[in-house]
């Protein structure tokens, strides 16, 4: 895995061994942020379930301010400081905070801050997870007013997600899907 474009391209990030993480791949990510073109300047980031934080630093590299990455997993945060260190270099600590908790605990920290992008992909079998968060997100007053929500899924999994965002947007890539959402208009 390589950050894709932007000021860190060709930047090799690194995976935690085993198989609780689950990098979007370099195609995927690539296809991803080409349609995210025009809303990744000056955004401020958040990956709840950062995993290598390739998605977030992705960002970072294409130049989105700020970025806050979390994971649960002593073994990915680890990853996540070790790319985010490859990726930033000096500008690291005015640009990334890397969080090692859970993303109920996440959000809760961030509280009082807004995001422009949120990446969410949670381990598949977590379902409930996607509109708890966002749920929990919007309640907080997290979420900027044109807020962009990227949810990651099993191309066949049947997610809810809370009435008041829309998908308007869905890519199929073989097993993953991934859901572009918006508030309701």
């Amino acid at each position: 895995m390589r950050i894709i474009s932007g000021e860190a391209r060709g930047r090799t990030l690194f995976a935690p061994n085993g198989q609780d993480t689950r990098p979007t791949s370099d195609k995927i990510r690539g296809s991803l942020f080409n349609i995210l073109n025009g809303c990744i300047e000056d955004a401020e980031v958040l990956d709840l379930f950062g995993g290598t934080g390739a998605l977030a630093l992705e960002a970072l590299s294409r130049g989105a301010a700020r970025a806050v990455i979390s994971d649960s997993s002593r073994a990915a945060v680890e990853c996540i400081r070790r790319n985010a260190e490859n990726v930033l270099k000096d500008s690291l600590k005015e640009r990334a905070l890397i969080l090692k908790t859970d993303y109920r605990s996440a959000i809760t920290n961030v509280a009082g801050r807004r995001f422009d992008l949120v990446f969410l992909d949670p381990p598949y079998r977590m379902l409930e997870t996607y509109a708890d968060a966002i749920s929990r997100l919007e309640r907080q007053g997290s979420l900027s007013s044109d807020a962009i929500i990227i949810a990651e899924r099993r191309h066949d999994a049947l997610v809810e997600y809370p009435e008041e965002f829309e998908i308007y947007d869905t890519r199929v890539y073989g097993e993953t899907a991934i859901d572009f959402l918006r508030r309701r208009q």
